[in-house]
């Protein structure tokens, strides 16, 4: 069946940032080029001790103040002060391509609309050899193991988007005040298996691997992982998860 298009959706892009001045002014400049502008940019400053805030407010972005430290806090202060149709989300460190917005725009401007839409990433500060090895090992492994742990696709923080009215629906179900958290992780475990969640491959923005160099990284990033899916498997395991998400497919194939 051919897929129909409705009106270009608003896009509010959300950035939340502690102490990254210089990698913010990078992803907002790549935001003032882009070929369809959003409607307006949201940086959260959470707790910040250099010139985050005065970079966000240079390029003409709404700063938005989240005084809880962690990224699931600041994200969701930013999607609380989102006003668009769609929230598109990045962090500090993302550089997206001229067409991002314009690319969310179109697909959550579809059809019928997904609920939320997220892509993949290239490594910019990486060697060619290394990012090609990189990008298929650390983002492909991280698509395959968590949706086997949600029984459905998952978001990537650094590329995605989520329609306001979705999130306004699913806020009170995030964890938001845990700072140990993977906020992407914990944003769809609430999305669950009956929302449409679309993973785009040509959707591709620029992040840094600087959060996949040092031991104490991975550390982190894996108690984070391991801490997202206990809080989470305690309302539903993941054999549930799967059963219900089987359930789905077939009520809809009927």
């Amino acid at each position: 069946m051919t897929t129909t298009r409705q009106r270009r959706p608003t896009v509010s892009v959300v950035i939340p940032v502690r102490d990254d001045a210089a990698a913010l002014r990078w992803c907002l400049h790549s935001l003032t080029r882009q070929t369809m502008a959003p409607m307006e940019i949201v940086v959260v400053d959470n707790a910040s001790t250099d010139d985050s805030a005065a970079v966000a407010t240079r390029y003409g972005a709404h700063v938005v103040a989240e005084a809880v430290v962690g990224i699931p806090a600041a994200a969701a202060a930013g999607y609380d002060a989102a006003r668009g149709d769609v929230i598109a989300r990045c962090d500090a460190d993302t550089v997206p391509p001229p067409d991002w917005v314009a690319h969310i725009a179109t697909v959550m401007g579809a059809c019928p609309a997904p609920d939320a839409v997220t892509g993949s990433g290239r490594f910019y500060d990486l060697p060619a050899w290394l990012a090609a090895l990189a990008r298929p090992v650390y983002l492909g492994s991280y698509y395959v193991l968590v949706h086997a742990a949600l029984g459905h696709r998952a978001l990537w923080g650094s590329n995605m988007a989520i329609r306001r009215d979705v999130w306004e629906q699913l806020r009170g179900n995030v964890h938001w005040s845990d700072p140990e958290i993977h906020d992407d992780m914990d944003l769809s475990f609430a999305l669950g298996p009956r929302r449409r969640l679309t993973y785009d491959k040509s959707l591709v923005v620029g992040v840094s691997a600087r959060s996949l160099r040092g031991r104490r990284q991975i550390r982190r990033r894996f108690r984070r992982a391991v801490r997202t899916l206990r809080l989470n498997w305690r309302l539903a395991p993941p054999w549930e998860r799967w059963h219900l998400r089987l359930r789905v497919r077939l009520t809809s194939s009927r």
